[in-house]
C-alpha cells in the first residue's frame, strides 16, 4: 500500500484522524441526514421515534432498520478512513473509533449524564457537540444538527429551509413538528417545576 507522507508518524496520524471526523461529518451530514429530514422517512421514523429510548436505539437495538439508518449515516466515515488510510491507518483508525465513542457519549443524557461545566466550555470553544445538544435534536428534529461538529447546524437548517420552499406541504409539516416539540419540552419543564416545587414545599 502506498503511504502518503505529512512530515512524521504523529502529524499523519492526527491529520488522518481529523479528516475522518471533520470531513465525515460534513459528508453525514449534507448527504444523508439532511436529505433524510427533507424526503426520507427511514431517518425520522427510527432516530425520531419518541416511543423508544434513545439510548436503545444509538447502542442497544438489532433492529434492522434501526441498524441500516446508522450504517447510512456512518458510511461517509468509513469511506473517508478507506482513504485517509493512505495517510496513516493509525489515525483513520482513530478517527472511526473516536467517532464511535462520539456516538455512544451524544446519546448518555437518557441515562443521567451531564457535562460538566469545564466540560461545556471546552466542547463550545472546539464547537464539539454535547449530549445536551444531541438531545435538544431527538426533541426538536428541527434544531441542533452535526453529529460531531456544532458548525454544521446552521448551514442544515438552511439547507432544509432551501428545499422545504420547493414544496410547502413539506415545509408545513415540519413547522408543525417543531410546534409539537417546542409543546412537549414546555410540559416537560412544567411537570420538572411542579416536582421542584412539591419536594422542597
Amino acid at each position: 500500500m502506498n503511504t502518503i507522507s505529512l512530515g512524521g508518524p504523529v502529524i499523519s496520524a492526527v491529520a488522518a484522524t481529523f479528516i475522518v471526523l471533520l470531513v465525515g461529518d460534513f459528508a453525514s451530514t449534507f448527504f444523508y441526514h439532511v436529505p433524510q429530514h427533507v424526503w426520507g422517512k427511514l431517518h425520522l421514523r427510527t432516530h425520531h421515534d419518541r416511543r423508544r429510548s434513545y439510548w436503545d436505539h444509538a447502542v442497544l437495538s438489532r433492529d434492522p432498520q434501526v441498524l441500516l439508518d446508522g450504517l447510512l449515516g456512518a458510511l461517509p466515515y468509513i469511506a473517508l478512513a478507506i482513504l485517509c488510510s493512505s495517510v496513516s491507518v493509525v489515525g483513520a483508525v482513530a478517527g472511526l473509533l473516536l467517532g464511535q465513542l462520539h456516538v455512544w457519549w451524544r446519546h448518555t443524557t437518557e441515562l443521567g449524564w451531564k457535562t460538566p461545566a469545564w466540560g461545556v466550555r471546552l466542547a463550545r470553544a472546539l464547537q464539539i457537540v454535547l449530549p445536551e445538544d444531541h438531545d435538544g435534536h431527538h426533541r426538536n428534529p428541527e434544531i441542533e444538527f452535526g453529529d460531531i461538529f456544532r458548525f454544521y447546524d446552521a448551514p442544515s437548517r438552511a439547507t432544509i429551509a432551501f428545499f422545504r420552499s420547493f414544496d410547502p406541504k413539506r415545509r408545513a409539516a415540519a413547522i408543525r413538528r417543531g410546534a409539537i416539540a417546542r409543546r412537549r419540552e414546555a410540559g416537560a419543564a412544567m411537570k420538572r417545576r411542579k416536582m421542584v416545587k412539591q419536594t422542597s414545599g
